[in-house]
């Protein structure tokens, strides 16, 4: 037996982010991530031949909702992205073209994809079975083992990950993945892990000691005395992080291993769906590949658009989107050249160089005037750039070539016993800002930023007005808006370099240090490498401008909007305190008396904010028609379910409605708006972001200013 198990949610990931922003069928329904997804399917049924064909085959999706893990954790993948909003249509679709490959597509509520793999692939090595897992996923490599039975397949790279593999990523054996994990976390998934340890130290630890527990024993053992007091003090938070990282193998599936046998493509699924889909030459290359006639089905009428017609097309006009272009010497092969070049210069954190003084500031000044150009970034003690200290300045002038200023580190490690102060080695902030002003504001000189918005903020806090800049985010998003701009993500898409972490350097949590309370030393390593790679990437991003045709984009629209959108958040959004106080107030009295009306119409006293204590007075207690219950057994209580009673005369669902609108009102804009007013300016000054929406359109947060309730009669 050899069961090929695909992980789909990287299936999905990758297929909308490979192909053209915007794919859609006629009818406007986005389809690039279902067309992505279809060719890397099949490709990867044709590629698994001979001895490597798939007996048993299934695709696993994560079923939408939390898991068990939250159950525990509440705090499990809190800070989790929501998906681009033209991938959301498109989830439903790829489990249909799933179904229409004759693949089994399988997903369970309250378990995470990566469970219900664990649990298929432990039964098939019961069964005597091979089992390839096609995925990318770390934490499946908790599954590998040393026999060959169990190995992940990286399609995109085309490679097969087993023990050296691993070895390699986590510095242990397969076995020792979770034991690692525990003690690392993952800032992704919101695992705490330990503070102050990263995968390699604790790759050491655990090698030292065996496992977690043995090492939380002897943590008293520990010679580095920051690492003993952590593993002392986190120790239950590391032993939850275990839980969070290990793989349930026992999850109860549906489908047995026999329900997973491959079957053969059927033209009579398979063709309507690509017809549904109009995936026209996907259609005519597979139909001449199963010696079908695509003539002889009609599409799918469940999925077809009226008035189709024949292929989806793509609002990019450009004809490459990344594949190099024939001809030696245009300007796709120019990126492809500059990019290979980029690529291959190491990056050394400990070459760059701390500047304390004056004078090294300013023979650092006379290097960017010979240069015409400089990647800028700042250190602050936060992410709110209307009210973050500026701690210290990043330079780079040429890949390699990078200097930290600091300017604001405090003494003592972030102890709260220090004596407190400024650190010494530093410049004064007024004079090293004086000095940079010129060359800053010099409209000869090029400045190159990530995320610039934030520091032309910061700088302009400190009377500094940055003029010209570049934007490697922004370069990034004109090129693919589908694909993830942050700087680690790019370093390691186009420079194939995982940068510093902040977690390694801060921690996590509530014991997390600002950077001021960094030292200067380490400090300048991780500040000093994101102007190198920011650099590093303008150089790879700004020559693909020209084959994505997304110039005119990136220097007409998206680069003029940075300053206007940092002068909109400066200005902030005047808000009344005493009005959101008092309409708290009153939604807050009203909601109270809705409460009670609610125990009188129920007959009993109950939790209004309990689906489960209201499905069983609804449907149980007052016997009301038309419940349903949900696959974990309880009543549904939603907006439509409590809709339907109230149009048909129940009093306590239109009060529960009244109260829900009103606590929804209250906890979601009259008391948290409250929170966000800046105490200097009595303003709320939101965030805007070009780059987070496919799209296009601007999206706002913290607060979120573009979701705005429908007024109520």
């Amino acid at each position: 037996m050899h069961l090929v198990l695909v992980d789909g949610s990287t299936f999905i990931f990758r297929a909308y982010h490979a192909l053209p922003p915007l794919t859609r069928k006629s009818d406007g329904l986005p389809v690039g991530a279902v067309s992505g997804f279809c060719n890397m399917l099949y490709k990867l049924v044709d590629d698994l031949k001979g001895d490597d064909a798939p007996t048993h085959m299934a695709v696993i999706f994560d079923y939408s909702g939390k898991s068990f893990r939250n159950e525990f954790y509440p705090e499990y993948k809190a800070h989790r992205p929501e998906a681009p909003e033209d991938l959301i249509p498109q989830f439903p679709l790829t489990r249909e073209a799933t179904r229409a490959f004759s693949i089994p597509c399988i997903e369970q509520q309250g378990f995470e994809a990566d469970d219900i793999i664990a649990t298929y692939a432990t039964l098939a090595q019961k069964a005597g079975g091979r089992v390839t897992i096609v995925s990318t996923d770390k934490d499946l490599m908790q599954l590998i083992d040393d026999q060959g039975k169990v190995r992940l397949l990286d399609t995109l790279k085309n490679k097969w990950i087993g023990p050296d593999e691993v070895m390699e990523k986590f510095g242990v054996t397969p076995d020792k993945v979770i034991e690692v994990q525990s003690l690392a976390g993952d800032s992704v998934d919101n695992v705490p892990g330990v503070p102050g340890i990263g995968i390699k130290t604790a790759a050491q630890l655990i090698d030292e000691y065996g496992d977690l527990e043995t090492l939380l024993e002897r943590a008293g053992e520990i010679k580095q005395n920051k690492r003993r007091e952590n593993l002392i003090e986190f120790a239950d938070q590391a032993r939850v992080s275990k839980r969070l990282v290990t793989l349930k193998t026992d999850v109860p599936v549906e489908e047995s291993i026999e329900d997973l046998v491959r079957q053969p493509i059927e033209a009579g699924t398979l063709i309507p769906f690509l017809k549904a889909m109009e995936f026209g030459s996907f259609l005519r290359r597979i139909s001449t590949l199963i010696e079908a006639d695509p003539n002889a089905f009609e599409a799918d009428p469940k999925l077809a658009a009226e008035n189709a017609t024949g292929d989806a097309t793509t609002a990019e006009p450009a004809a490459n989107h990344g594949v190099a272009s024939s001809s030696d010497d245009g300007p796709e092969a120019h990126a492809e050249k500059m990019h290979a070049a980029i690529k291959a210069i190491p990056i050394d954190v400990e070459a760059y160089e701390i500047v304390r003084d004056a004078e090294a500031l300013k023979t650092w000044v006379a290097a960017i005037y010979d240069k015409g150009l400089v990647a800028v970034d700042t250190e602050t003690t936060g992410l709110d750039n209307q009210q973050a200290d500026l701690v210290g300045i990043c330079l780079a002038i040429e890949p390699g070539r990078a200097c930290y200023i600091p300017l604001g580190h405090s003494k003592g490690d972030g102890d709260l016993l220090s004596e407190g102060g400024l650190a010494d080695g530093q410049m004064d902030l007024k004079e090293a800002v004086a000095i940079l002003k010129p060359v800053l504001e010099d409209p000869s000189i090029l400045k190159i930023l990530q995320n610039a918005k934030y520091d032309y903020g910061i700088f302009t806090r400190y009377g500094v007005t940055l003029f010209p800049i570049d934007d490697t985010m922004l370069m990034s998003y004109a090129v693919d808006g589908a694909r993830g701009n942050g700087m680690d993500a790019l370093s390691e898409l186009w420079l194939g370099h995982t940068p510093i972490s902040f977690k390694e350097l801060a921690g996590t949590g509530k014991n997390q240090k600002t950077f001021d309370q960094l030292e200067i030393g380490e400090a300048a390593k991780y500040a000093a490498e994101d102007a190198d790679v920011t650099l590093r990437l303008w150089q790879v991003l700004k020559p693909r401008l020209v084959p994505h045709n997304a110039v005119t984009v990136y220097e007409t629209l998206e680069r003029p909007l940075i300053p206007v959108l940092a002068r909109m958040e400066a200005r902030g959004v005047i808000v009344d305190r005493q009005i959101l106080a008092r309409l708290s107030g009153d939604f807050a009295q009203r909601a109270g008396a809705l409460e009670e009306q609610a125990y009188e119409e129920a007959g009993e006293k109950f939790n209004l904010g309990s689906p489960k204590q209201l499905g069983d007075i609804l449907f149980g207690k007052m016997g009301l028609e038309g419940g349903t219950k949900t696959k974990t057994g309880q009543w549904a209580t939603g907006a439509s379910t409590l809709d339907d009673l109230a149009a048909n005369g129940v009093p306590l669902a239109k009060t529960l409605l009244e109260w829900r609108g009103l606590t929804k009102l209250k906890s979601t804009y009259t008391d948290a708006l409250q929170d966000y007013i800046n105490p200097n300016t009595g303003r709320v000054h939101t965030s805007y972001h070009q780059a987070s929406v496919a799209t296009g359109r601007l999206a706002s947060t913290d607060p979120n200013l573009q979701n705005i309730p429908v007024r109520t009669e």
